[in-house]
């Protein structure tokens, strides 16, 4: 019938476990949306899938053109950059929850049962 083998990654074991782990998926959950690599460009990705944030950006755009320039090009830019950064923490701060979360379950005693 069916069997399963448990090995214990450590002690003197460790080398045997090394040698089967690479023939199995790992069992580790991740939750998380973000990496410390792709966090910045992965957001700004998001956050210009929203209409509003879109209009800003076309604001900031148009205002670096003399013939239509309205405010000066700092003011214009201020709204968005604000707007961008709040979600940006909100959004990192939320994954970095998720993140500690992920490692506390990954790190759970489990017990195997066997007949």
């Amino acid at each position: 019938g069916k069997h399963r083998t448990v090995i214990p990654r450590l002690g003197h074991f460790k080398e045997e476990y090394e040698k089967v782990s690479k023939l199995y998926m790992n069992n580790r959950i991740r939750t998380t949306k973000y990496t410390v690599l792709n966090f910045i460009p992965r957001n700004l990705f998001e956050q210009f899938h929203r209409v509003a944030n879109l209009y800003f950006l076309f604001l900031v755009v148009l205002n670096w053109v003399p013939m239509v320039e309205a405010f000066q090009k700092e003011i214009t830019m201020l709204p968005l950059v604000v707007i961008l950064t709040i979600i940006a923490v909100k959004d990192g701060l939320e994954d970095y929850s998720k993140y500690k979360m992920d490692k506390q379950i990954n790190n759970l005693l489990t017990k195997v049962y066997s007949r």
